[in-house]
């Protein structure tokens, strides 16, 4: 199957698995606190220890249609926190403890930065 179909397919799935983890928690918890965004993260940071492991063990590289599939598309669709945690502890295990940190406070800041600056441009044209 086509690299792109299944990353697309995956995408799908994980996009309506988000948004039934977003309905859910808004039904069940306090509409008070995101906890549809902090369940997501942590099941994709869960799921993605869980994939990452699964494909290390069998060493089948990056062209890897199941990682394609399920890292790329289902955890990618789902949540994009799962691929940054997967990127800063694997910076982490490589002992590149500065680079991990500076990875991890740059997402962060510019994250922020960016949503700041793109509600900025929205509202100075409302």
């Amino acid at each position: 199957m086509n690299n792109y179909l299944l990353v697309f397919v995956g995408g799908g799935i994980g996009s309506m698995l988000r948004l039934g983890t977003y309905r859910f928690a808004r039904l069940w918890l306090s509409p008070e606190f995101p906890w549809g965004t902090f369940a997501v993260n942590v099941i994709g940071g869960l799921v993605a220890g869980l994939v990452t492991g699964w494909l290390m063990s069998r060493s089948a590289g990056g062209n890897d249609p199941a990682g394609l599939f399920l890292m790329t598309g289902v955890l990618g669709g789902f949540t994009t926190f799962s691929a940054f945690s997967v990127d800063a502890v694997l910076l982490f295990e490589k002992g590149q403890l500065g680079v991990a940190a500076a990875y991890v406070a740059a997402s962060f800041v510019f994250a922020i930065v960016g949503v700041l600056i793109g509600l900025a441009a929205v509202r100075s044209f409302a």
